[in-house]
C-alpha cells in the first residue's frame, strides 16, 4: 500500500493548520507555500477535509481555512482515510466474496490482521501526537521533524535535513 498524494497533502495540510492552531484563519497560499502543496491541488484537498468536519473553508480575498476540531482530537487514519477511504491491502478483506477462498486461505488471515494493525497504529496517531514528537520519541519535534519553512528553527539539526524531514 502506498499513501496517495492527495493523502500526502492532507497529513501537510493538516499538521500545518494544527500548527497555527485551532480557530485560526490561515490563508490557502500560506499553507500552500509553506506545506509544499500546489494551490490548485489545495482546494480539492480542503473539500474533502471541510466535509469530513476537520477544517472550516473561509471564501473571499481575506479567506482560508480553519481547523474545526482540536489537533488531539483527530487521528492519522481519519485524514488519510478522508482522502484515500478504508484502507484495506487487498480486495479479499474489503470485499470477501471477491475470492471464493477466503475463508480458508492463510493468506487472506495475513492480509486481515496486517490491515489491522496498520489501522491501530495510524488510529492511535493523533495530529498532536505528530506535532509534540511523542508519537516516536527517538524522532521527536525538536529534531525537526515536521517543521515547515516558516518556522524557526530551534534544533541543531542540519538545516538541509531538516527540510528534507518536514516533508510528511
Amino acid at each position: 500500500m502506498r499513501l496517495t498524494r492527495a493523502g500526502e497533502y492532507a497529513v501537510r495540510c493538516m499538521l500545518y493548520l494544527c500548527r497555527k492552531g485551532q480557530g485560526n484563519l490561515v490563508s490557502r497560499q500560506e499553507i500552500a507555500e509553506n506545506a509544499d502543496i500546489p494551490a490548485h491541488f489545495l482546494a480539492k484537498i480542503a473539500q474533502q477535509l471541510a466535509k469530513a468536519g476537520f477544517i472550516e473553508i473561509r471564501q473571499g480575498a481575506r479567506g482560508g481555512f480553519v481547523l474545526s476540531q482540536k489537533p488531539a482530537d483527530i487521528s492519522l487514519l481519519q485524514v488519510v482515510e478522508t482522502m484515500i477511504g478504508e484502507i484495506y491491502l487487498n480486495d479479499c478483506i474489503i470485499r470477501p466474496d471477491s475470492c471464493s477462498s477466503s475463508s480458508e486461505c492463510s493468506v487472506h488471515q495475513v492480509w486481515l490482521t496486517a490491515r489491522n494493525q496498520l489501522r491501530a497504529t495510524l488510529a492511535g496517531a493523533s495530529l498532536e501526537d505528530l506535532l509534540l514528537g511523542t508519537i516516536c520519541p527517538s524522532q521527536s519535534a525538536a529534531n525537526g521533524l515536521f517543521r515547515f519553512p516558516d518556522q524557526e528553527q530551534t534544533s541543531t539539526a542540519d538545516p538541509q535535513q531538516t527540510n528534507q524531514a518536514a516533508r510528511v
